[in-house]
């Protein structure tokens, strides 16, 4: 099963840079609860990483716009999905409840609960 996490946030430098400075400057009103809890402000999240790293999934993280242009869908983000055979999305965690999550225990336990 491949996993495939999408931010709410596009990609590029300059993005990059202006997420950074709003979770530095304005943390309670950044939109993207995935980014929070994966990565602090310039690096990922160390415990998150070792997740990662220890999965037996296949994992793909994209930002928002690189999943548009990659799998032509519109999706309110962050989202977790799974893709199946054929390319097939299916969300598995979406972003009402990603947004929830107050820790990155929480998300951890989430994703280890698809299996």
């Amino acid at each position: 099963m491949k996993l495939v996490f999408v931010y709410n946030a596009d990609s590029g430098f300059l993005n990059s840079l202006l997420d950074i400075g709003h979770k530095i400057i304005k943390p309670e009103t950044y939109t993207c609860n995935l980014c929070s809890l994966t990565f602090g402000n310039f690096a990922e999240n160390a415990k998150w990483k070792a997740f990662r790293e220890g999965s037996s999934h296949e994992m793909e993280f994209l930002h928002r716009d690189e999943f548009e242009a990659k799998y032509g869908l519109k999706l309110p983000c962050p989202v977790i999905l799974k893709e199946s055979g054929g390319g097939k999305l299916e969300v598995l965690i979406a972003a009402e409840r990603l947004e929830s999550f107050k820790s990155l225990d929480e998300l951890i336990e989430a994703v280890q609960a698809l299996a």
